[in-house]
């Protein structure tokens, strides 16, 4: 299992849509689907790393 590190960032639905403009129901189906890693809080939150997010907004903005 992997575990963060103290300087991961990790970003909310709202905030990862918001980079994406898209919906956060839209975020939590990439997630369902395996485009996104997500994490899940003890509250049982969506958490998304801020790296990976990046990368993949890299990814799609260079397509």
């Amino acid at each position: 299992m992997n575990r963060l590190t103290d300087a991961e960032v990790l970003l909310t639905p709202a905030e990862v849509a918001a980079l994406f403009r898209v919906d956060p129901k839209t975020v939590t189906r990439w997630a369902q689907a395996g485009k996104l890693t997500s994490i899940r809080t003890l509250g049982g939150h969506r958490r998304y790393r801020e790296s990976e997010v990046r990368e993949l907004l890299k990814s799609t903005q260079s397509n």
